[in-house]
């Protein structure tokens, strides 16, 4: 396994210019726009947070469908990954199953360059928030 260094500005930049479809309105806050999520691995993963219905329409991505508690904290909902060649639908099946669960928003990771590598990132990620669930349950760490 290798690791890559990612200017996020410069990514983003490159990507839109690429594709049309790519995200290009987050929340509003600039301290609210990114988030990381911990997999099971260790590994971090950052996400550009969307309100639900005001998330663009995706390409293929990995996704949290989280709620917002009290206190700012963040409910995971589900943890997924859309890989539909047209957009729109990546957009309508993440907004259906948000609605289906009640999230409030949408946190995209855009950084699996192939369906593989975006199947990895979702049972890291999956894995991890079982972990977590456990832990909190338990009172114990499973790292």
């Amino acid at each position: 396994m290798s690791a890559r260094i990612i200017e996020l500005a410069a990514f983003r930049a490159h990507r839109s210019e690429e594709n049309d479809s790519v995200p290009q309105s987050p929340k509003a806050n600039g301290a609210n726009r990114f988030h990381f999520w911990t997999g099971a691995s260790g590994k971090r993963y950052v996400h550009t947070v969307y309100e639900l219905l005001e998330c663009p329409a995706l390409p293929a991505a990995n996704y949290v469908l989280v709620r917002r508690e009290p206190g700012a904290r963040r409910k995971v909902l589900s943890i997924g990954r859309v890989g539909n060649a047209a957009a729109s639908l990546n957009l309508a099946e993440i907004r259906q199953r948000g609605a289906e669960l009640g999230a409030d928003e949408v946190h995209v990771h855009l950084l699996a360059d192939t369906p593989k590598l975006s199947k990895l990132v979702e049972f890291d990620l999956r894995t991890g928030q079982i972990e977590a669930d456990l832990a909190r349950l338990t009172g114990s760490s499973f790292h």
